[in-house]
């Protein structure tokens, strides 16, 4: 039997922009491009794969998730310690790999996903300016004038560089930029430096510091003075914790925690266990806080989730002991008081212990995510349009549970996504790589279908 019936017209591959070529938004252009996608991946270095997470040159700075739970895909868990035995580097599934490396990774299973040939990619190597609605598809804007169309966009811009540090004035001695291993290690051999902030960048920053020259002393300060709790190396019990229905509460959720922390240890059962069995259902459990609850979350028991969440590897912990037993690292807390800057001499710091006379102050306060005090030209020409917004804490910017994006007018934005950081508002976790690799690939299948 014939037909005079044309073949049906196979659907057509979406154009996608993804504004940021870091984790979130490499793992976004991989999984699009295994789908048949055409990306253009906008990342102002010229090379994906780095982002502020990874971007370091130091190879002592370490993740700080081993590396069975750092595949940079959900449904291929093992990953990344295929691709270390691909390349020749001895990695165990309890190892931490260095951030340098991570970035590797990233950028060779892009390449991967280009040459299959199923999707086209092309890299600009260009700072983003501004996003412009045209039709049912958007105009993609560049500081240097390249213009490119898309069906969509997705905005990985990663986490925002932290506030200047209040009280100081911009001079040589103050460091803006943690990541500028460089400027970082060519400070004088015997330097004291300041180091504000005490979370995981700090952390780093401390490992840079003291691990080139015996003679140099840091200073950790920050509000509260925690730094990350260590990982251990024989910890492997699965806890899982009953979440209540109904009405949940900060004070409730803290009480929880803190209870099953307490019967863990009387059967022998580490707190990490009970910590890292919350990990999955975090999102949930913010997602049925009210936000006065939210509010008194971040106020209250954030730091304390945090130094217990985001760990250091046992061998960076074990330097900081060393640095400590050794007089060279002193943590505090009570934050920056004041500042004194002799013109020729070094700055005068005052801290809650009384002033000290320093030869830098690096900024490792971590993220600045409030868009409405940003200086990024992409954030401040999509607010004047109206299609991004601040979430009610200023976390990040306004959107649904699953990426899409909510305008200033409280609706959602057809074809504007966004994956990671800037989703923090909704999921509270959103900064991790077990979370983005989830995230990145829900959105390339939304925007595939």
């Amino acid at each position: 039997m014939t037909t005079d019936a044309a073949p049906p017209t196979p659907p057509s591959t979406p154009t996608v922009a993804i504004i940021g070529g870091g984790a979130s938004g490499t793992l976004t252009a991989i999984n699009l491009l295994r789908r048949g996608a055409s990306v253009t991946l906008f990342e102002s270095r010229g090379e994906a794969g780095y982002g502020v997470a990874y971007s370091t040159t130091d190879s002592r700075h370490l993740l700080n998730v081993r590396a069975n739970n750092m595949s940079g895909f959900p449904d291929d868990r093992d990953d990344l310690l295929n691709w270390a035995a691909e390349v020749g580097i001895e990695l165990g599934p309890i190892d931490f790999l260095p951030r340098r490396d991570y970035a590797r990774y990233l950028r060779d299973r892009l390449a991967q996903a280009a040459a299959a040939g199923r999707g086209v990619l092309e890299t600009v190597g260009e700072t983003v300016v501004d996003v412009e609605p045209v039709g049912a598809g958007f105009r993609v804007l560049t500081s240097d004038d390249v213009d490119r169309a898309a069906d969509a966009v997705v905005l990985a811009y990663g986490n925002p560089p932290p506030q200047p540090l209040a009280g100081l004035p911009e001079a040589p001695w103050n460091l803006s930029d943690p990541w500028d291993v460089a400027r970082i290690s060519a400070l004088p051999a015997d330097a004291t430096v300041l180091v504000v902030g005490t979370g995981l960048t700090a952390v780093d920053t401390t490992v840079t510091l003291l691990d080139d020259s015996p003679a140099r002393r840091v200073v950790m300060v920050s509000r509260h003075g925690l730094v990350p709790n260590p990982h251990v190396d024989d910890q492997f019990t699965s806890w899982v914790t009953p979440v209540p229905d109904g009405p949940l509460t900060a004070d409730g959720i803290a009480s929880l925690v803190r209870s099953q922390i307490e019967h863990a240890a009387t059967l022998g059962v580490d707190w990490r266990a009970v910590i890292d069995g919350l990990r999955g259902p975090t999102q949930s459990i913010w997602r049925r806080l009210p936000e006065p609850e939210r509010r008194r979350f971040r106020e209250l028991y954030a730091r304390e989730w945090e130094v217990r969440r985001h760990r250091m590897a046992p061998r960076i912990a074990a330097l900081l002991d060393a640095y400590r037993a050794e007089g060279r690292l002193e943590i505090l807390g009570g934050g920056v008081l004041g500042c004194r800057d002799d013109a020729g001499t070094s700055p005068v710091i005052t801290l809650a212990d009384g002033d000290r006379e320093v030869t830098a102050v690096i900024n490792c306060t971590g993220p600045s995510p409030d868009i409405t005090r940003t200086d990024n030209p992409l954030l401040l020409a999509l607010q004047k349009r109206g299609l991004i917004a601040p979430d009610p804490l200023r976390l990040g910017i306004d959107v649904t549970e699953d990426g899409r994006v909510i305008g200033a007018d409280g609706r959602v934005v057809p074809g504007l996504l966004t994956v990671g950081p800037p989703c923090k508002g909704a999921l509270y976790e959103a900064t991790a790589i077990p979370e983005i690799r989830v995230q990145a690939a829900a959105v390339a299948a939304h925007l595939a279908e």
